[in-house]
């Protein structure tokens, strides 16, 4: 073998690994012709990051061109959406925010995923904004002061009345003639308050994490602030004039088209997506993120509380009969993992349990409706307090409420009354349940004969004759014989 041959031989190898340090070095496209669809629709729940966090995953593992988060929400829970947040940063994929289609919205949760996500694009009839956070108890965080301590601008004031903008639609630069405290928070009566200071440090830190959103991409990081502080809102045109999005666009066809070739930032590398020819793979929701995601609502959550109470209550009065057991204890599993996911009052839990006490006390007490009625009205408040959260997608429908009160209220009602009378109708087996029922002759007799009672043939005697078939009363029992009459006998 020549000595070229050899040498050529040997660097082989090198060039291979040349070649691929090029495919892998930034700022090259990842071009395997495939882009992973996700849906973002409806609140953003637990199961709802978990979908979207594991079709990231999957475009990594898959080697993706690219990931669409196709956006329609009007907001969720602040864990799943950091969770978002958080997979869209480490992505090794371009990640696409496209809020669609028309009259779709990215609120509350989904501007924060709007703003971290490499891409920013809108549908023309579509918004953004709103991104304040709430508190559990259904309060927003108490707002942070103005600048020079005013109060907050307002979008609807004429422009002569509001504060100077330069082009980029941001605060004109401060009067430094200004006196030195106008910058200082108003003191106020209450601000050593538990509440205020928590309130305050929710607010700061949800300005400065959607602020860092917004820089990480050369967004409007003022106008991301204002989304936080005072709920501010806009439309796909002025969200693009304003530099908040990178692009509006009709629709997927037109999106692939104009993001083709943009150099985005992953990683701090900066990527070429290339978008020409893919080929778009919709991934839906398992049935398991599905189920997850049905269970978290407050509504389903709240039937399956009742469900369970039910049948742990059938099972009590009806010892073996097992199902309704078994029913009660899944249903309540469910619940207690509905509560776990979705934010609750527990003050209104306590009041749906007092409720349904007061309501199975009525089948007890002869309150003439007092205690059912004070427990209908207990279940109603505490559903409607128990969902108050003020977080989009987590409140619950008060004729909902209304009508499961109403039909729970009556099927207790009309349970413990029916068990009632079940325990006040006497014996049912032995000597007890045999007196005072009604045998059937098998014979015409008189004197002694036999009877037919419950399945049995018995001796019977009776002191008047009896005609075949006729029906007989049992006045008492001696040993295994019925003493019998007529019941038209009967006083």
């Amino acid at each position: 073998m020549s000595a070229s041959c050899r040498s050529t031989r040997t660097r082989l190898p090198w060039f291979a690994a040349a070649a691929l340090l090029c495919m892998l070095a930034p700022g090259q496209a990842r071009a395997d012709g495939t882009a992973i669809l996700l849906d973002l629709q409806g609140p953003l729940g637990v199961a709802t990051a978990e979908y979207i966090v594991n079709g990231i995953d999957e475009a990594r593992d898959r080697n993706a061109a690219l990931v669409i988060l196709r956006i329609d929400t009007p907001g969720g829970l602040v864990d799943p959406m950091r969770d978002i947040v958080s997979a869209i940063l480490g992505s090794e994929v371009p990640v696409v925010a496209f809020v669609a289609p028309d009259g779709a919205r990215a609120a509350s949760a989904g501007t924060y995923i709007v703003l971290a996500s490499h891409v920013a694009a809108m549908a023309p009839t579509t918004h953004l904004g709103a991104a304040t956070p709430v508190s559990l108890g259904g309060e927003e965080t108490p707002e942070s002061p103005a600048p020079f301590g005013g109060p907050p601008a307002d979008d609807n004031k004429p422009a002569a009345d509001k504060q100077a903008t330069d082009d980029g639609g941001q605060p004109a630069a401060e009067n430094n003639d200004a006196p030195d405290d106008a910058t200082e928070e108003p003191a106020t009566s209450d601000d050593s308050a538990p509440d205020t200071a928590m309130g305050r440090k929710v607010l700061n830190d949800a300005i400065a994490y959607i602020r860092s959103l917004a820089e990480a991409h050369g967004r409007n990081a003022d106008w991301a602030e204002k989304a936080v502080r005072e709920g501010a809102t806009l439309t796909a045109q002025q969200a693009l004039e304003m530099n908040v999005i990178d692009l509006i666009a009709a629709d997927q066809a037109e999106l692939l088209s104009a993001i083709n070739g943009r150099t985005v930032k992953i990683r701090n590398q900066d990527a070429t997506i290339d978008s020409a020819n893919l080929v778009v793979e919709q991934r839906e929701p398992s049935w398991r993120i599905k189920v997850l995601t049905t269970i978290a609502n407050p509504q389903v959550a709240l039937l399956l509380l009742l469900v369970g109470i039910y049948g742990l209550l059938f099972e009590g009065y009806n010892p073996g009969a097992v199902l309704p057991g078994v029913v009660g204890v899944i249903c309540l599993l469910l619940a207690a993992y509905a509560l776990q996911v979705i934010p609750v009052n527990y003050a209104g839990l306590a009041l749906i349990v007092v409720g349904i006490a007061l309501i199975i006390a009525e089948a007890f007490v002869p309150s003439f409706g007092v205690l059912g009625l004070g427990g209908i009205a207990a279940f109603v408040f505490g559903a409607i307090m128990m969902f108050d959260s003020g977080i989009p997608g987590f409140g619950i429908s008060i004729a909902f409420v209304v009508t499961v009160a109403l039909v729970a209220g009556g099927l207790l009602l009309w349970v413990f009354s029916y068990l009632v009378r079940l325990r006040r109708r006497g014996a049912v087996s032995g000597e007890e349940s045999i007196l005072k029922s009604t045998a059937t002759a098998t014979e015409a007799f008189a004197g002694e004969g036999h009877v037919w009672l419950e399945g049995e043939l018995w001796r019977a005697t009776s002191p008047v004759p009896v005609a075949k078939d006729q029906k007989l009363r049992v006045r008492s029992i001696d040993g295994l014989t019925l003493h019998v009459e007529p019941r038209e006998h009967e006083s």
